[in-house]
């Protein structure tokens, strides 16, 4: 859905009132469509989910406390270009995600920073290579290769009122709200899988981006001194990619959870991919 049906669902739900905050309460996103795939026949350097990676010689596979990481994703980014439509990625080059092959890493605390990888290569892709997983990465942290389609998207926050500095929303207009998002964009699109690339995540539990900025500043404790002023960069943070369980690749997170990569806005701006942060959750 473009924004275009987003003001016309806003419109059939009775919220018309709440138009002027659209902007704010929506974001441009990539849905990222996968099918089970012999990855044989996919390219090197082809976008995908699980598998095997096709990383330069370089790079060696990213390991937690001596046990290698999952593999979970590839993003070629000139596939994505044609849907990013505020160009907020790269314009070329490969994104590949890693995560804890143990999924004992959730992101709450500053230790599980080295639970997950996210590597970033810009320019010539010629060298990608494609790596077997290591013989210590058990089997039940391989996946199966997905290929990937992409797709343009708009999404809605779950908590707008995070959104809006003056929310002035009723009761009844946030009821209407809730409303449109149990079936939105379609009652058949919420039951499915959803991965995607930036715009608003599909939270199960708490919104994010609070236990981002704390943990990635190490802070732990509400009576940390750093606490306020650390958490003024909190809505800096935004969602870079989300990966849902997925049967046709074999991923479960938790209780059929999900996955986020968190990068702030700043850090995007500068392809500091490094600094990401990872949270879990599940039911």
């Amino acid at each position: 859905m473009d924004k275009t049906g987003i003001q016309a669902a806003f419109a059939a739900s009775g919220l018309s009132r709440l138009l002027k905050d659209i902007d704010l309460v929506s974001r441009a996103s990539i849905r990222l469509q996968t099918n089970p795939v012999n990855e044989s026949t996919l390219s090197i350097g082809a976008s995908k989910l699980g598998g095997m990676p096709d990383l330069p010689p370089e790079v060696s596979w990213p390991e937690r406390k001596g046990l290698p990481q999952s593999f979970i994703a590839q993003i070629h980014l000139n596939e994505v270009r044609p849907y990013d439509t505020n160009k907020l990625l790269p314009q070329d080059g490969m994104l590949w995600f890693f995560y804890d092959a143990q999924q004992q890493t959730f992101g709450a605390d500053p230790t599980d920073l080295g639970g997950w990888r996210v590597i970033f290569m810009n320019g010539n892709l010629a060298r990608l290579q494609r790596h077997p997983a290591p013989a210590g990465l058990p089997a039940s942290s391989r996946f199966q290769a997905c290929s990937i389609n992409f797709a343009s998207e708009v999404t809605l926050s779950q908590q707008p009122q995070l959104e809006i500095s003056d929310f002035d929303w009723t009761d009844a207009e946030q009821k209407k709200y809730e409303e449109l998002l149990s079936t939105f964009p379609t009652p058949a699109d919420r039951a499915a899988v959803h991965h995607r690339l930036l715009g608003y995540p599909d939270t199960i539990q708490d919104d994010m981006r609070l236990e981002c900025q704390l943990a990635s500043h190490g802070v732990t404790d509400e009576g940390d001194p750093r606490l306020a002023e650390v958490s003024k960069g909190a809505m800096d943070w935004q969602l870079l990619l989300q990966i849902d369980s997925d049967e046709h690749a074999g991923m479960r997170w938790g209780n059929a959870g999900m996955l986020y990569y968190w990068i702030t806005a700043t850090a995007l701006q500068a392809r500091r991919f490094d600094t990401t942060w990872l949270v879990l959750q599940s039911e």
